[in-house]
C-alpha cells in the first residue's frame, strides 16, 4: 500500500508510539497521573480544569522528554478583561526545542491562532481551528529529539483568570534525520513605509520549508488595499525573488478583492477552507462592554494561507515580503497601512535568534 500523504489515510494502522497529554489535571503528562485533583464533588471529580496566569510572569505549560511529537494543542482564555482591555496580544506563546536557550516560537496567542486585532473569529482550516467561543486548536506536528518546553507569558496589566489548555503528544522511538523543527514568528508595523515591502520573515538560515502565513491588514487609507505581491527570496536570491505572486487576494486564494454584491451593495466575502482563508473582516469599533463609536473604525482584514500541499523549500536561507500597493480610479498607487503577520516554518536547528518582540503597548490593536 502506498501513502498519498492525505491525513489519516492509514487510520487502521496502529503506530508504535505512547500517547501522552498535559493539562492542569495532569501537568506532567506522566502515565496514570491524570484526574487526581479534588473539587467540591470529591477527589477526581473535575478538580483542576484551568489555571491563572499571574501578571508579569512566564508560566510553564508543558515540559516533555523526547523523542516525541506534539500532535495537538487546545486552549481558551478570555479575550477581554472586565475593564474592556484586549488580552490576546498580551499573552505570548513560546516554544523551545531540545537544549536551545532562545525560543523557536514567539507569537501572541491570538495571532498564532489567526485571531489578530485582539478579536475572536472562527477559523476552519487544516492546522488551525478556532471554534465558538474562542476554542483555539493547533494541529501543527512539532517533533523534538531530546525535550520540549512550552510557556506562556502574561504581559497584560493584571492577572488573567481561567486559562484552559491541553497539549497532546506522542513518545516515539526516534525522529527522522530529515525532520525539521517547528518555528513561528510574529511581526507588526503600525504604519508601513511607502515603496518599501513589508517583511513577513527574514534572517532565516539553514535548511527547511516555509508552511504558512497569517496576515492582518488594518487599512489606513481609502480604496482597495490588496494589489501587493508576495515574494519569496530563496537561497541565492538577492534583488529578485524566485517566487512572486500576483496580488494579495490571489495569494490567499480569492479573487477580485473578495467582493460580492448584496442588494446592490459591494460587500467583503469572508471564507474558511482547508488551506486558504479570509476569516475576519470588521469595520466596527469594538470597545467593551458597549461599542462607543459604532462604525468609526478602520477596516480590519485577517487572512491565512497554508503551504502543506505546496511547501516553499529552502536549503540555505529564505526571506518573505509583501508589497503595500493599492488600486483606485487612476490606477496603482503606493500606500501605507497597519500590517501584522505570523510566519510558520520548519527548519533544522540551530535557528537565528529572533528580534525582540514589540512591547505590549506597541502590539495594541488599532
Amino acid at each position: 500500500m502506498t501513502n498519498s500523504g492525505l491525513p489519516y489515510e492509514d487510520m487502521f494502522l496502529i503506530p508504535r508510539i505512547r500517547s501522552r497529554s498535559i493539562n492542569p489535571e495532569n501537568p506532567t503528562g506522566v502515565a496514570g497521573g491524570g484526574g487526581k485533583e479534588a473539587s467540591a464533588l470529591g477527589t477526581g471529580r473535575k478538580g483542576r480544569g484551568c489555571i491563572d496566569l499571574p501578571q508579569g510572569k512566564e508560566t510553564v505549560l508543558a515540559q516533555m522528554e523526547g523523542p516525541g511529537v506534539i500532535e495537538h494543542m487546545w486552549l481558551t482564555v478570555t479575550d477581554r478583561t472586565k475593564s474592556g482591555d484586549f488580552v490576546l496580544r498580551d499573552l505570548v506563546l513560546k516554544m523551545y526545542w531540545d537544549d536551545e536557550e532562545t525560543p523557536s516560537v514567539e507569537v501572541p496567542v491570538g495571532d498564532f491562532f489567526c485571531n489578530g486585532f485582539g478579536r475572536r473569529c472562527v477559523v476552519s482550516s487544516y492546522p488551525i481551528v478556532v471554534n465558538p467561543t474562542g476554542g483555539m486548536n493547533s494541529y501543527f506536528r512539532m517533533p523534538f529529539q531530546k525535550k520540549a518546553r512550552i510557556t506562556i507569558s502574561n504581559q497584560h496589566a493584571e492577572t488573567i483568570k481561567d486559562f484552559f489548555y491541553q497539549i497532546s503528544y506522542a513518545l516515539t522511538d526516534g525522529i527522522s534525520e530529515d525532520a525539521g523543527y517547528f518555528h513561528a514568528r510574529w511581526r507588526r508595523e503600525a504604519v508601513t513605509q511607502k515603496k518599501r515591502d513589508y517583511v513577513i520573515l527574514d534572517n532565516v538560515r539553514g535548511r527547511g520549508k516555509y508552511v504558512g502565513t497569517y496576515l492582518g491588514i488594518a487599512a489606513l487609507e481609502r480604496y482597495w488595499y490588496g494589489e501587493g505581491e508576495i515574494k519569496f527570496y530563496i537561497d541565492t536570491d538577492e534583488k529578485w525573488p524566485t517566487i512572486c505572486g500576483t496580488g494579495t487576494e490571489d495569494y490567499f486564494g480569492g479573487a477580485w478583492a473578495f467582493h460580492t454584491h448584496v442588494n446592490g451593495e459591494v460587500k467583503e466575502q469572508t471564507f474558511n477552507t482547508m488551506f486558504l482563508g479570509y476569516p475576519f473582516y470588521s469595520g466596527q469599533d469594538d470597545t467593551f462592554p458597549e461599542p462607543v463609536f459604532g462604525d468609526d473604525a478602520v477596516p480590519m482584514h485577517g487572512f491565512y494561507r497554508w503551504h502543506f500541499p505546496d511547501p516553499i523549500v529552502f536549503h540555505d536561507k529564505i526571506k518573505v515580503t509583501i508589497q503595500q500597493i493599492g488600486l483606485r480610479n487612476h490606477g496603482l498607487w503606493e500606500r501605507s497601512d497597519d500590517v501584522c503577520s505570523v510566519a510558520y516554518w520548519y527548519q533544522k536547528e540551530p535557528h537565528s535568534p529572533f528580534p525582540s518582540l514589540l512591547k505590549p503597548d506597541e502590539r495594541w490593536p488599532r
